[in-house]
């Protein structure tokens, strides 16, 4: 198959890709950035250069293909970020109507759907009559990193969710292999599938990722909505954007995001926290 990749060679789209190159695919994955060319021909992989802003290059570049995996990055520079959302979202819908891809995968999250936030499920039903998956991952183990400054300057995770809140994380790789089969699936019709690794409380989380930095007593801490939207306001984060994130969150605090989780329950993937913890740890000790 003639497979596309947006997501440059982030956390997902390269596994992704390599796992595709990998069973015989040809793939081509889109980076906004020159400099990353190399590597993704040293992958096996062509390279195609351009923006997601651009429905033209889009179009260009999906002329020809079986398929295409579609997600829609945060642009931190974008003040308005439910117009860039729905800017790249239209422009994936024009460039797969103008040129005939059949199987499209398009990465949401958990929360789609029950916050109204920054979704781009509404293609779903613009693309209805293609072969289409909405994946729906948890949370990211590689978010953890963004924890590490947190955890150094004030000893603890800190959110306006966390302590014995339940919640899925999920390895990128298991993402990564959900979505390669949902795009060599030769099933049609339209599908939601949530992807998870491992269910845990907060406070488990943490506990795992402070036994791995040397750090046992580590504990995930709740704050309120607001000291987390000041915070996020005070670190440069677009207001809009921050808004979203805490209703998000919030979500998560209050269960229901969860108990949807549960009303779709997937097999868990099969990387572990344990597993993740340990790159954890060195990146925690590299910094």
């Amino acid at each position: 198959m003639n497979i596309i990749i947006t997501g440059s060679l982030g956390n997902i789209s390269k596994p992704l890709a390599t796992q595709l190159i990998a069973n015989g695919h040809r793939i081509t994955i889109i980076s906004s950035k020159p400099d990353k060319q190399q590597a993704i021909e040293k992958l096996g992989a062509k390279a195609a250069i351009g923006r997601l802003e651009d429905a033209s290059f889009l179009t260009s570049t999906f002329t020809g293909a079986d398929a295409v995996y579609c997600m829609i990055p945060f642009d931190l520079s974008a003040t308005d970020q439910k117009a860039y959302f729905q800017k790249i979202a239209t422009n994936y819908v024009q460039a797969i109507n103008e040129t005939g891809v059949r199987k499209v995968v398009l990465l949401t999250g958990w929360a789609a759907g029950l916050t109204g936030s920054f979704e781009a499920t509404q293609l779903a039903d613009q693309l209805s009559h293609l072969a289409f998956t909405e994946l729906r991952p948890s949370v990211f183990y590689s978010n953890f990193y963004g924890y590490i400054p947190m955890i150094k300057q004030q000893g603890a995770i800190v959110g306006n969710y966390g302590g014995n809140d339940r919640i899925a994380v999920v390895a990128p790789e298991d993402i990564a292999a959900a979505a390669a089969e949902e795009l060599t699936d030769s099933s049609n019709g339209n599908r939601v599938r949530y992807v998870a690794s491992e269910e845990l409380t907060c406070n488990e989380v943490a506990g795992i990722l402070g036994e791995a930095i040397g750090r046992p007593d580590l504990q995930w801490v709740i704050i309120s909505d607001e000291a987390l939207r000041n915070g996020l306001l005070q670190m440069g984060m677009p207001a809009q954007l921050a808004d979203e994130l805490v209703k998000m969150q919030a979500a998560m605090h209050s269960g229901v995001v969860y108990e949807n989780y549960l009303r779709h329950r997937p097999v868990l993937g099969k990387t572990k926290l344990r597993g993740f913890a340990k790159d954890f740890a060195k990146a925690y000790y590299q910094q």
